[in-house]
């Protein structure tokens, strides 16, 4: 298993920057990959970003160009830097890491793009 801890959440005006970061209780390299998903209210959790251990980044259409997953090996954390933010991204946003068939989920960090 491992548990994942996310901070960087906030308040931010539109067109205003944030960096999540999501720190994992063991090697990076032992995940097979790690993501960014998000669920506003009223509706379903959906992927923002995901990166692999081999490094292969992919990405929702709606933060493309804006936003970027990347790793730091060293400290097992995963990052979510966030730029051009809108109201839309305003939601709660939860680190996951895919192990195998398993799937574990951190608490959560709240975003929140004021217009």
């Amino acid at each position: 298993q491992v548990q994942l801890v996310e901070s960087g959440g906030g308040l931010v005006q539109a067109g205003g920057s944030l960096k999540l970061s999501c720190a994992a209780s063991r090697s990076v390299f032992t995940i097979n990959a790690m993501g960014w998903y998000r669920q506003a209210p009223g509706k379903q959790r959906e992927l923002v970003a995901r990166i692999t251990n081999s490094g292969r980044t992919e990405y929702a259409d709606f933060v493309k160009g804006r936003f970027t997953i990347s790793r730091d090996n060293a400290k097992n954390t995963v990052y979510l830097q966030m730029n051009s933010l809108k109201p839309e991204d305003t939601a709660v946003y939860y680190c996951n890491a895919e192990l195998g068939v398993l799937l574990a989920w951190g608490q959560g960090t709240q975003v929140t793009v004021s217009s």
